[in-house]
């Protein structure tokens, strides 16, 4: 979270746009996966993605608001509303001697 703050600013991008940076991340990166584990249609996955916009958006906004309560009342603040697990699978499979994907 930290580099991508630091990216986004260094790119001008507001908090919003940032935001919107993160939530397309977290939905992109497991409709990928589903094409290549489940061999999926890339467009249906595709079209799931385009279909969450809407989501997205009241995520990056609602984001965009939370972090500029932090600013003032402090990051106690913020809202918890995450899957850190996958965050934390992210690191044990960097450790892997086996890669799920070949690229």
């Amino acid at each position: 979270p930290v580099v991508l703050g630091l990216a986004a600013r260094a790119a001008a991008l507001g908090p919003e746009d940032a935001a919107h940076c993160v939530a397309y991340e977290a939905v992109s990166g497991p409709a990928t996966a589903v094409v290549r584990l489940l061999s999926l249609d890339p467009f249906d996955a595709t079209g799931v993605l385009a279909r969450l916009a809407p989501e997205l958006d009241a995520v990056a906004r609602r984001a965009a608001v939370a972090a500029a309560e932090a600013v003032v009342e402090g990051a106690a603040v913020l809202p918890a509303a995450s899957a850190p697990l996958l965050d934390v699978m992210a690191e044990a499979h960097a450790a892997w001697p086996v890669r799920l994907f070949a690229s």
